[in-house]
């Protein structure tokens, strides 16, 4: 017995090394697992129009749009509103269609915001991370990106406006995407950073959407960016 005490030592100190590098894998995962927060290029032909946009328009500027598709679509459904409200005022659009929070940090690093100069910046993003990526990491995305324009334009006022509800009806990322509108709001600052959130304008009564406003039930109509840009506009105003 005397001669297997060795041995049943050297078993038990090497099962407590494997657990010891077990636990210390999982902490790394865990730590790493938030795919929101880490940059990825979005290799799509507006990837490089946005970014190529920044560098024919340097200097100040009144607006930049950061967004995904529904930012994208000032320039389709949107056109005839951006002219109406954005039209005399320097304004620049730097949505892209799918992006998600990880493709804005990626943009940025790649120059997006450099040389521009805008009085103010209009953030709507997440609903494309509501797919793959809890609430808190679609949280934590929105909230880096806040975060980098901070930094990268310390003068400019941001107005981070609250996901917008999607699909037909309630649903799973409905209430997803109300839950992280809950936590944005503590964004706003009331100084540099402000808060807006219009969703329950573009729900009817029964909690449903009408295509009126949203044809596919996440892009919207003429009539969906009218009423965002109203409701941005007294913001806008002010901060302008």
């Amino acid at each position: 017995m005397k001669t297997l005490r060795p041995y049943l030592a050297l078993i038990v100190a090497v099962l407590a090394l494997a657990s010891q590098v077990h636990a210390q894998s999982n902490a790394a995962s865990t730590a790493q697992a938030n795919t929101a927060i880490v940059p990825l290029q979005h290799t799509s032909p507006r990837t490089e129009i946005v970014l190529q946009y920044a560098k024919e328009n340097p200097g100040k500027c009144g607006v930049i749009f950061i967004g995904d598709s529904i930012t994208q679509g000032w320039e389709g459904n949107g056109r005839n509103v951006w002219q109406k409200y954005y039209g005399k005022r320097k304004c620049l659009n730097f949505g892209v269609g799918a992006d998600r929070t990880q493709h804005v940090l990626w943009r940025f690093e790649h120059g997006q915001l450099d040389g521009v100069k805008p009085k103010a910046a209009v953030l709507m993003i997440g609903t494309n991370n509501t797919h793959d990526n809890t609430e808190a990491e679609t949280l934590e995305g929105v909230q880096l990106i806040v975060k980098q324009i901070r930094a990268r334009l310390p003068d400019t006022k941001i107005i981070v406006v609250g996901i917008f509800p999607r699909g037909q009806s309630f649903g799973v990322e409905r209430g997803k995407i109300l839950q992280v509108n809950q936590a944005l709001a503590k964004l706003a600052d009331g100084k540099m950073v402000h808060y807006l959130d219009f969703g329950s304008q573009l729900v009817e009564a029964d909690g449903s959407i009408s295509k009126a406003v949203m044809p596919d039930y996440l892009h919207l109509s003429e009539a969906g960016y009218e009423i965002w840009a109203k409701a941005i506009e007294p913001k806008l105003k002010k901060l302008l």
